[in-house]
C-alpha cells in the first residue's frame, strides 16, 4: 500500500482529491491530511509517504517551503503541486524542486487521477529497479534515480513529438499541448526547455520548415500551397519565416535544390 499526504487550507479542495483517489485508486492509498504546511512538515517527520500532494498559497509555511524540507528528508518522494495560480515563478520553483507535476485549480478528476497514475509508475520502475539491482548505497541508488529522470523526460518528448505530428498543419500553441498532456501552461514550457533545449514556438517554426524543404523538392507543388501545407495560412509571412531560418525564400531554395 502506498502513503499519500494532502496538505491544502482549504478543506472542500482536499476533501475532492481523498474522494477521487479513493474512488479510483481503491485500496492502494493510505491518505493523511494536513490544514497547512507546517503540519505537513510535521506529519512527514513521523512516517514516509510515497507522494504528497501541496497546495502552493496556505498560511504561514507555504506549499513551496514545505516542499523544500520534505525533499531535504526524502530525494525520490513524488510531489505534486495544486494551486489557482499560473504563475511561472511558482513553475520554475517546481522543477528546482524536482516536482513531479504542477496542476491548476480546479483540477479535473481526470487530472488527478493522470498524475496519480504516473506517480504509481515512478514509484513502480524505483522499486523494479531497487529490487534487481540490490541497490545498497546512496550513490547508486542517485544514478538509478537519474536514469528514471531521464527515463521520463524521454516518454513526455516522445508525447510531445506526437503531437506536434499530428497536429503542426494547425494553429497550435503551448497551452494546446498542455491541455492536451494535462500540464499547466508554465510548467510545460519548463518541461518542454527541459526536453528539447529551446522554446516551443521556436521547435515548431523549425519542424514546419524541415517540412516545407521536403516538399519545395515536388515542383508540382507551389508556395501558397505548401504554406498551407505546413501551417501558414498567409504565404507572404511564410517566406519571411522561411528565409529567416534557412536564409534564402523557399522559391530560392527550391531553386538550389534543384540545381537550377
Amino acid at each position: 500500500m502506498y502513503h499519500m499526504l494532502i496538505a491544502d487550507d482549504e478543506p472542500i479542495e482536499r476533501m475532492v482529491i481523498c474522494k477521487t483517489v479513493k474512488a479510483k485508486f481503491k485500496n492502494q492509498f493510505e491518505i493523511v491530511q494536513a490544514v497547512n504546511g507546517r503540519e505537513a512538515i510535521e506529519l512527514f517527520k513521523e512516517k514516509k509517504f510515497h507522494i504528497v500532494i501541496l497546495d502552493i498559497e496556505m498560511p504561514g509555511i507555504t506549499g513551496l517551503e514545505a516542499a523544500e524540507k520534505i525533499r531535504k528528508m526524502d530525494k525520490y518522494c513524488n510531489i505534486i503541486f495544486l494551486t489557482a495560480y499560473d504563475d511561472f515563478s511558482y513553475a520554475k520553483k517546481a522543477i528546482t524542486i524536482k516536482a513531479l507535476n504542477y496542476l491548476l485549480k480546479p483540477s479535473s478528476e481526470d487530472e488527478i487521477v493522470s498524475v496519480v497514475n504516473e506517480a504509481i509508475k515512478m514509484l513502480g520502475e524505483q522499486e523494479e529497479s531497487d529490487t534487481q539491482k540490490g541497490l545498497k548505497n546512496k550513490e547508486t541508488f542517485d544514478t538509478t534515480n537519474d536514469k528514471l529522470e531521464y527515463e521520463r523526460i524521454s516518454v513526455v518528448r516522445e508525447e510531445i513529438l506526437r503531437f506536434i505530428k499530428m497536429h503542426y498543419i494547425e494553429e497550435i500553441s503551448t497551452q494546446d499541448v498542455a491541455e492536451a498532456m494535462n500540464y499547466s501552461n508554465a510548467y510545460f514550457c519548463k518541461l518542454f526547455k527541459q526536453s528539447f533545449d529551446k522554446s516551443f514556438t521556436t521547435y515548431l517554426t523549425e519542424y514546419r520548415v524541415e517540412k516545407a524543404k521536403q516538399l519545395l523538392i515536388d515542383i508540382t507543388i507551389n508556395v501558397k500551397e505548401i504554406s498551407d501545407k505546413v501551417g501558414y495560412k498567409d504565404s507572404n509571412y511564410f517566406a519571411k519565416v522561411f528565409k529567416r531560418v534557412v536564409g534564402v525564400t523557399p522559391s530560392e531554395y527550391r531553386m538550389i535544390v534543384l540545381g537550377k
